[in-house]
């Protein structure tokens, strides 16, 4: 298996200490199910999935060890290294390292690839393990909310108003993003989204409203949704017809349905089309959140049918 290096090769990254009671270990092939997938039914489990040649893993790997560390216990990390142990890196269908998986439950609900600064390691371990919430919290909560029961208008407010007060806040304006993608307004969620910057662009929130608006474009470009229908009961092996319709029922709000032709994609035939349904898959998951139930229930599926 090819892996792409994400910068500049380097040395091993430093082996984690194992001395914060099991909180950063080292994990392998035969101990992964024990070590990531039951510990994750206790507390998350982060999978810092690494390579020897691989320059920007020395640099990430003291960082989410430091921030692992500061949890006290609330999450693990285990690090693989992929070129001893391919199997489970394989089966995730990862290109490059270095690459973390969190995973909750039995099942990676959220990740992130290449070296990210301290911060980000940190506020990406706090929405794993809940972070302490304040008013401006209460009231992204509150558009979340909104934007759930489709009231576009007060979603709209309530991310803007957060926005006004802290212009930088990443969730208000993926939010406002999202709300705008919502609303069928494309272009205007395009101005929003240009408004992050380009150091954030790895930001989960932001990651979220740029798979958001990306496959409300790819709905928008498709054709009548009744003609795709019409081929897939024509010729049920029509992969880029299901495809197609996976997307447009998404758009459509029928995720479900979209959920469903996608996974049956990726069960007929992975390798279709250079594995874009497994792709579809994560950039839906993505747009939908890690908490979704849909994103979960979606997940364990996909995880299933590649575990098989």
């Amino acid at each position: 298996m090819l892996l792409n290096q994400a910068g500049a090769t380097g040395a091993k990254p430093a082996a984690g200490s194992d001395s914060a009671g099991g909180d950063i270990i080292d994990t392998t092939t035969q101990t992964f199910m024990a070590e990531v997938m039951e510990e994750s039914k206790r507390r998350p489990v982060l999978v810092d999935f690494w390579a020897p040649w691989c320059g920007p893993c020395k640099t990430l790997t003291p960082v989410i060890e430091k921030v692992v560390k500061a949890a006290k216990g609330k999450v693990r990390l285990a690090k693989l290294n992929i070129d001893d142990h391919p199997v489970i890196p394989g089966k995730l269908g990862i290109q490059s390292v270095p690459t973390v998986y969190a995973f909750v439950n039995g099942q990676p609900v959220d990740g992130f690839m290449g070296a990210l600064p301290e911060g980000q390691v940190k506020a990406f371990i706090d929405r794993l393990i809940g972070p302490a919430t304040d008013g401006l919290e209460e009231a992204l909560a509150a558009a979340e909310g909104a934007l759930a029961d489709g009231d576009l208008t007060a979603a709209a407010e309530i991310f803007a108003g957060v926005l006004g007060e802290e212009p930088d806040n990443l969730k208000a304006l993926a939010g406002l993003v999202r709300t705008q993608v919502a609303a069928g307004a494309l272009e205007q969620a395009k101005a929003t989204l240009a408004l992050a910057p380009a150091d954030k662009a790895s930001d989960p929130s932001v990651a979220a409203a740029r798979a958001a608006l990306d496959v409300a474009e790819q709905a928008a470009s498709l054709g009548d949704l009744a003609t795709l229908q019409a081929k897939l009961d024509l010729d049920p092996a029509d992969h880029q017809a299901r495809f197609d319709l996976a997307i447009g029922l998404n758009a459509k709000g029928r995720r479900e349905d979209a959920l469903i032709h996608l996974l049956d994609i990726v069960k007929r035939d992975r390798a279709w089309n250079e594995d874009a349904a497994r792709k579809q898959l994560v950039q839906l998951f993505e747009a939908w959140g890690p908490t979704d139930p849909l994103t979960l229930s979606g997940r364990k599926k996909l995880s299933a049918i590649m575990f098989a």
